[in-house]
């Protein structure tokens, strides 16, 4: 399965996040089960028989089988169960899980995981996906997330007890995929995509990625494209649904970081994208990121 171009696979691999599990193992009879009101991004590997899928303003429940995928990337209202019809699902009771069997012939099985995502960049790409997806094990396009599935069952079936940073790390590289999936066959995403999918634009969003140390401007970003000024913005507007500043800014700032990780000073840091003062630049960094430019090498730093 190939995205779309190097570009777009710089964006997703610029995609930062960490996955934690907080369920492993198995639901029997009449249940529910929820993390809707969390405000987390969520994770539902279905590793043993089948359940049922309810989102709020959804008309249908959807069937989720054994090998399927589903990853919800906002706070939905939503509920897993094992009745289809939504009603009887809301009435279920929430049940303790019990521990995975791989000879059971009843109830079903899951891996369920929290996403978090770090700020800046990462919430511009995420703003273009639809807010919950799911990665089908029967789709002909996804035999290489199947391999990452059987090694996730695999991984459950381990004696005494599975690995959970182990299962954290199989369900990230999945998630990955099911981002390429949508990349290379949902022609209508928008956002920094959808840019990187347009020749003028992908051109000026390498500019910006390989040189973000330049005095951009709004004038010059336009003659990159070959638009007007006035052109340039609304056009650009319109894909991203971001300004140019506010892309230039996420850009800079996801640049900052890896530099910051890789045991750059601050000033460095500054110098790097473009900022000639260390106070502008921190002010910068902190509202993007949620944390002073010090502070964010420090915890790499540890890490």
């Amino acid at each position: 399965m190939n995205s779309s171009s190097p570009l777009i696979d710089w964006l997703l691999e610029s995609l930062e996040l960490d996955a934690s599990l907080f369920h492993v193992g198995r639901y029997c009879g009449g249940w529910h089960s929820s993390t809707h009101g969390l405000a987390r991004a969520s994770f539902h590997v279905v590793v043993q028989g089948h359940c049922w899928l309810h989102v709020e303003g959804q008309a249908h429940g959807v069937q989720l089988n054994a090998g399927d995928a589903l990853f919800l990337l906002q706070d939905l209202n939503y509920r897993l169960s094992s009745a289809n019809d939504a009603g009887l699902a809301a009435q279920l009771p929430r049940q303790v899980m019990q521990a995975l069997d791989p000879h059971a012939d009843e109830g079903v099985g899951l891996v369920c995981g929290f996403f978090h995502f770090q700020p800046g960049l990462s919430d511009l790409i995420l703003e273009a996906l639809p807010a919950w997806l799911i990665l089908r094990a029967n789709d002909p396009s996804s035999s290489a997330a199947r391999t990452v599935f059987q090694l996730i069952l695999d991984e459950c079936e381990r004696v005494p007890a599975p690995s959970a940073a182990l299962l954290e790390r199989l369900s990230h590289l999945l998630f990955l995929y099911v981002l390429r999936q949508q990349v290379s066959h949902n022609p209508d995403l928008g956002g920094l995509v959808a840019l990187a999918r347009q020749p003028a634009f992908s051109t000026l969003l390498q500019q910006l990625i390989e040189h973000p140390e330049q005095p951009w401007t709004l004038e010059n970003m336009a003659a990159c494209t070959g638009l007007s000024r006035s052109a340039f913005f609304k056009r650009f507007s319109e894909h991203a649904g971001q300004s140019p500043g506010h892309v230039l800014l996420a850009l800079r700032m996801r640049h900052a970081c890896q530099l910051l990780q890789t045991d750059h000073t601050v000033e460095q840091a500054c110098a790097a994208v473009g900022y000639h003062s260390i106070a502008a630049f921190t002010r910068a960094f902190t509202k993007s990121i949620g944390v002073q430019p010090g502070a964010y090498r420090k915890q790499h730093e540890r890490r």
